[in-house]
């Protein structure tokens, strides 16, 4: 699950459009993968080993290793714009985040400053399965955390470990395994420039389209014909560096971005999400008194 704020578009048709957008960080280009050397895919029965080789050994034991602490902090830095004939209005998002892993529980304070400049606070928990959130004065506001609202708007970076699960476990097997120079290991899962409906089926592409929808949304309420067949992913490059000795999560990463088909030219979405691990967090996360 990512944190999303939902972005207030405001487009003047066919050559000016302004977004004030929500959104998480880059560390990348979108589309732009490579990397050093591939030393496993995933596939649909991996065999068991001693030592982790496919996706699936590198995802256990990240797994294993981010539960033997109470908790992590993780640093959140982000960006989402929309450009259209050269004009390009985005918005930055900035967020501390603290896991607790026994019980589960999520506390996350962020800002996000629009394309003018406006800052608005955002604090988000998640306990007992449950998303309560406050945007700027509003009043806090609770639902499921499968509530498709609340999944855009929280960002887990340790479920990240889970949804790469998903990804390994996809026909084609997507994630590939790249073990670097600097000590750590990456599994990631890329994409160049392909129509949305030739990937529709693998769960990144879904994600991707999950995320897009609250702005495909507000681009139709702005008159703009946002069809799924229509739409094309200019690139994706998800990304996530685990320690190559310890197995921790160190860092995830998401560039995506669509192509929207408008007037004869494209209307260009791109989100970037960067997630960096802080290291531990021994406190407890407990709901505001003013929460209910």
């Amino acid at each position: 699950m990512r944190t999303r704020l939902r972005c207030a578009l405001v487009l003047v048709l066919p050559l000016v459009l302004s977004l004030d957008a929500c959104g998480v960080e880059a560390g990348k280009p979108v589309g732009a993968a490579g990397s050093p050397e591939v030393v496993a895919t995933s596939s649909a029965t991996p065999e068991p080993s001693a030592t982790p080789e496919s996706p699936e050994d590198f995802l256990d034991l990240a797994e294993k290793a981010m539960a033997e602490e109470s908790g992590w902090t993780f640093s959140v830095k982000g960006e989402e714009g929309l450009t259209l004939q050269g004009q390009k209005n985005a918005a930055t998002y900035r967020a501390t985040v603290r896991r607790a892993m026994k019980p589960e529980a999520l506390r996350s304070e962020g800002v996000t400053t629009s394309s003018k400049g406006t800052r608005k606070n955002e604090e988000i928990y998640v306990a007992d399965g449950t998303a309560y959130l406050k945007e700027g004065d509003a009043p806090w506001k609770h639902a499921p955390v499968t509530d498709p609202e609340m999944r855009n708007k929280v960002e887990d970076p340790v479920a990240v470990v889970e949804e790469f699960r998903t990804y390994a476990k996809d026909t084609g097997g997507d994630v590939k395994v790249t073990r670097t120079g600097d000590g750590t290991v990456e599994l990631r899962v890329a994409s160049g420039k392909r129509k949305l409906s030739a990937v529709a089926d693998r769960a990144w592409a879904k994600k991707a389209k999950r995320e897009f929808d609250p702005t495909a949304e507000q681009l139709r309420k702005a008159g703009v014909a946002v069809e799924d067949a229509q739409l094309t992913l200019s690139g994706l490059d998800e990304v996530l560096v685990l320690d190559a000795k310890t197995y921790r999560i160190r860092s995830h990463r998401l560039d995506f971005g669509f192509l929207i088909p408008y007037g004869g030219a494209d209307i260009t979405f791109e989100q970037h999400v960067g997630e960096e691990n802080q290291g531990t967090y021994a406190g407890r996360i407990e709901l505001p008194a003013d929460v209910r």
